[in-house]
């Protein structure tokens, strides 16, 4: 099974309305769609995005400049394709834009590796578990009010959420506080509630905050510090109970082999995009375990969810929605967890109509 193209189609998805965090307002994303096709008449699906739509056409570029590293190729030597792309980037570098375009093209691949043999991704990478416990991760936003953060939160128990995610980062820590605990009253004690600060806190203002949220039992205290403050970070992560998750922003096996060696966080968070497609997920993931490391995924839920599916030391999924409009098939659950489809490849395909609907 050859690869005989790459393409590349940019969509403008727009949200219903603006989400707040410390990252500031999002109100859009720039979708880069991927489709790798064969000559066996199989296609393998990918996305990748951008905030707000700033610099998907360099992204979008990227991926297209991969392409003749796997057009007319085997698809399934995808271990071959991803050391080629490694040494290819080299004069550009290693991070960003550079890994996100390998990203694209290796989970098309594996996609379509999983089509051909007719297996969910789960399956073909070792098999774990087919269902993973999921927290909600699309709501509590910092720019809810305290009663509109308790009504969601509370919706949220009642739709059969076990655990959810809220955001951190108003300019007085005691009013950060203070919205912790009106949510931990809300939904109790034994519903799993994670805090994520986005990076914007000084090491200082972390510890500080931390300590100030101790007593509502967090799950983890995510993203305090910017993701190059790797030390402080684990200066952090010694100075609180409660356990940092951290590496949504970190690239491939050595920015995570660098947080493990300085013990930056408890729990680490790869991202599909960042972290270099689905073989250098699974790597981090395994090398993780190998320092008896949980990991949790960190947005995408559609297709984290299979390689979450073959890790026994995968955590949680994160479930946010962003995306779940592009696709045919919905994710399911059941008493809070997240069910792995037994679909060939991500049990997921693009929904060809709506993005038609899109690009009017």
């Amino acid at each position: 099974m050859k690869v005989i193209a790459v393409e590349t189609t940019p969509i403008l998805l727009p949200l219903d309305k603006p989400l707040g965090s410390a990252l500031g307002a999002i109100a859009k994303f720039g979708v880069i769609l991927v489709t790798v096709r064969t000559d066996a008449g199989i296609s393998g699906e990918n996305l990748i995005f951008t905030l707000h739509d700033r610099r998907t056409a360099v992204l979008r570029g990227m991926v297209d400049s991969l392409a003749d590293l796997i057009v007319g190729r085997d698809a399934g030597h995808i271990a071959d394709f991803w050391a080629r792309a490694w040494k290819d980037i080299n004069f550009i570098g290693h991070q960003g834009v550079a890994v996100m375009g390998i990203s694209a093209i290796d989970g098309a691949l594996w996609d379509a590796l999983g089509k051909a043999a007719g297996m969910p991704l789960y399956r073909l990478l070792g098999g774990a578990r087919n269902r993973v416990p999921a927290y909600h991760s699309g709501g509590l936003w910092l720019s809810h009010s305290v009663e509109e953060l308790v009504e969601e939160a509370q919706s949220f128990v009642a739709q059969g959420w076990r655990a959810m995610k809220m955001r951190l980062g108003k300019s007085d820590p005691a009013e950060d506080a203070a919205r912790v605990r009106a949510v931990r009253d809300a939904i109790g004690p034994t519903i799993a509630l994670m805090a994520d600060a986005n990076q914007g806190l000084t090491e200082a203002q972390a510890i500080r905050l931390g300590r100030m949220i101790e007593p509502y039992g967090l799950t983890w205290f995510e993203e305090p510090l910017p993701c190059w403050d790797l030390e402080g970070l684990a200066r952090v992560a010694a100075a609180l109970d409660t356990p940092i998750a951290s590496g949504e922003t970190e690239y491939t096996r050595y920015g995570f082999r660098r947080m493990l060696d300085q013990r930056s966080a408890d729990i680490l968070m790869p991202d599909l995009q960042r972290a270099g497609g689905v073989s250098e997920f699974m790597r981090v993931c395994h090398m993780a375990q190998g320092h008896d490391i949980a990991v949790s995924s960190h947005l995408f839920p559609e297709t984290s969810i299979q390689c979450l599916g073959a890790l026994s030391n995968a955590l949680y999924l994160e479930y946010m929605p962003w995306f779940s409009r592009l696709y045919n098939e919905a994710l399911e659950f059941d008493a809070g967890d997240a069910l792995v489809p037994e679909r060939p490849g991500w049990g997921f395909t693009l929904n060809r109509d709506y993005i038609r609907h899109l690009q009017d």
